[in-house]
């Protein structure tokens, strides 16, 4: 864990290697959230719905799996 002080307006320096891992370069921007005490800053992604994308386990859906059960009839 890196420990940094807060300026004069608020603002942090964020650690070199933290910048340079999320390529986070002067003018980049960040969200912000806060939850249950604790402050995480997030880098934007360009598309939202890629970077979700694999993010919940496959199950196959009612349609697939009643669609499968009467293939199973007919053989």
């Amino acid at each position: 864990m890196i420990t940094v002080k807060t300026l004069s307006k608020g603002q942090i320096v964020i650690p070199a290697e933290i910048r340079k891992k999320y390529h986070i370069t002067p003018g980049s921007k960040l969200q912000i959230m806060e939850y249950g005490g604790i402050i995480y800053l997030i880098p934007p992604v360009e598309d939202p719905i890629k970077a979700a994308c694999g993010f919940l386990p496959y199950k196959p859906s009612l349609s697939q799996k009643l669609l499968k059960e009467r293939l199973g009839d007919f053989k």
